[in-house]
């Protein structure tokens, strides 16, 4: 049921247009809602997969699961996605359903302040406006983060961050060094091995990988799901896939499940089975279980980094100096660019723009603990305002977009009664959140992220800050809001 504004002409702003604001922005019209403003910091929609441009980026959820499920694509060129596929699908998807009228770009919003009863906001640009509503799609993975290694600047190279990729640095033939080996550092590896006349890999920790095929689909098989509506949603709601999440999250959820350890009998022997040398073996076996980082899905690490132009480098960085990477044995590995695929500060949110509610509470002075939120989505002293995959949301190998689309038709059932005007604010209480985070808490002590290892999935104090059950708990959480957790003000 779609609420209809009647007797509040509701004026709503969505911050980012990434994945999961182009989602908003597409739901909020079809809602029924026509004073709907996107702000984005950027000058073209898409996020993440804007951001990220570098050598080999590929989506490692299956192209026809990371769809909305309103907007199914026939024309996916792989199992996997390459990056630029999934970019642009989100820009066409923009452009047909006519977002980019409700889209603001380059205009980053620094502060939103709730005063009388409604959400003030300004830009860098020093554009003002006000909302009934807000509703924060920044995503998580937008802030790189830069390795504290001494002598960075001094490089007299080419230093590349793998979310601020320079498509003019030459590679071919080029001494690479790639430093940090979570997926992005994997696919860097997988991408420029052959490609470079030396490869290093600075290796702190050893991953597990999940082996995965990549096909191509055929001309025949794009054509197919072209001519056959039926058969291409049957490919996007695909059972195996579905049912490979509930068992992965069944996993994580319960380290001594035997699904979890069905997941560790395929890790270790794919690295049994793939990589020869036994030294380079043990090098490459991590101490840690697995999934206690996010698990990496390659095709082809393994046969990368055995490759001749490739390395693994498993002694510490020292310092970078002038020509190159002094690593703690005394060697200098000289190279000619160094990619830093660190990854990046996925705890800031809509940080550092300032968010004010209630009373003058900030949202630094709320997470200054821990970024938390009722059930992702909302936070006490902050009326009208909403996230979508906010603290605490399922994260992990699958699709983010599933988990939006759950997350908005929560939301929306939380819009209903501003809609209507049976009230003005609507807000969780501190009683509901306190329970949430006393239930997940306790959960996450017994989930795989927990288990002893350093991740971006955990806190400043080390707590797993994901949500510790399986999928089908989450999705039945987000089917109806429990309206006696929220206080409605008229």
């Amino acid at each position: 049921m779609h609420p209809t504004p009647s007797n509040r002409h509701l004026r709503v702003v969505v911050l980012g247009a990434g994945m999961s604001g182009i989602l908003c922005g597409i739901k909020l019209r079809e809602a029924g809602y026509t004073n709907v403003s996107i702000y984005e910091k950027a000058s073209r929609p898409g996020g993440t997969w804007r951001e990220n441009t570098y050598p080999g980026l590929t989506c490692d959820v299956p192209s026809h699961a990371y769809t909305y499920s309103f907007e199914p694509n026939p024309d996916w060129s792989h199992q996997l996605p390459p990056g630029a596929e999934v970019q642009d699908y989100f820009e066409r998807t923009v452009k047909k359903y006519k977002v980019d009228e409700l889209i603001r770009f380059d205009q980053e919003v620094t502060r939103c302040e709730f005063v009388d009863g409604r959400w003030h906001l300004e830009t860098k640009n020093g554009l003002r406006d006000e909302a009934d509503v807000v509703i924060a799609a920044t995503g998580v993975l937008h802030h790189p983060r830069y390795p504290d290694i001494p002598g960075l600047k001094t490089f007299e190279g080419s230093l590349l961050h793998s979310a601020r990729w320079d498509h003019s640095v030459a590679l071919d033939g080029k001494r690479i060094g790639i430093v940090g080996n979570g997926s992005t550092g994997v696919q860097l590896v997988s991408a420029l091995a052959r490609r470079a006349s030396k490869l290093k890999h600075f290796q702190r920790t050893a991953q597990w990988i999940m082996p995965v095929e990549n096909p191509a689909f055929t001309e025949a098989q794009k054509q197919a799901l072209r001519d056959d509506p039926a058969l291409l949603k049957r490919m996007q709601n695909d059972e195996t896939y579905m049912a490979n999440v509930e068992r992965f999250t069944t996993a994580v959820a319960n380290a001594e499940s035997p699904e979890m350890a069905a997941i560790e009998a395929i890790v270790r022997e794919n690295l049994e089975r793939s990589v020869q040398d036994p030294v380079l073996r043990e090098q490459l076996r991590p101490n840690y279980r697995a999934a206690c980082k996010r698990l990496i899905f390659s095709p082809d690490y393994y046969q990368a980094i055995q490759h001749p132009n490739a390395a693994l480098v498993t002694d510490g960085i020292e310092t970078i100096t002038p020509n190159g990477v002094l690593t703690r044995d005394g060697k200098l590995h000289e190279l000619d660019v160094i990619v830093l695929a660190s990854g990046f500060h996925a705890d800031r949110f809509m940080r550092p723009m300032q968010v004010i509610g209630r009373h003058g509470k900030s949202l630094n002075d709320a997470w200054a603990k821990r970024p938390n939120a009722y059930l992702a989505v909302a936070i006490p002293q902050f009326p009208n305002f909403f996230m979508l995959n906010g603290p605490t949301s399922p994260v992990g190998n699958f699709s983010l977009i599933d988990v939006a689309e759950n997350q908005w038709g929560y939301i929306a059932q939380l819009l209903e009664p501003l809609s209507s005007g049976e009230c003005r604010e609507i807000t969780v209480t501190q009683a509901a959140l306190d329970e949430y985070e006393q239930a997940r808490l306790a959960a996450a002590k017994n989930t795989i992220f927990g288990s002893g290892c350093n991740s971006w999935y955990l806190d400043a104090e080390g707590v797993p800050a994901t949500w510790p059950w399986n999928y089908e708990r989450f999705r039945n959480a987000m089917k109806a809001p429990k309206l006696d957790a929220f206080e409605m003000r008229k």
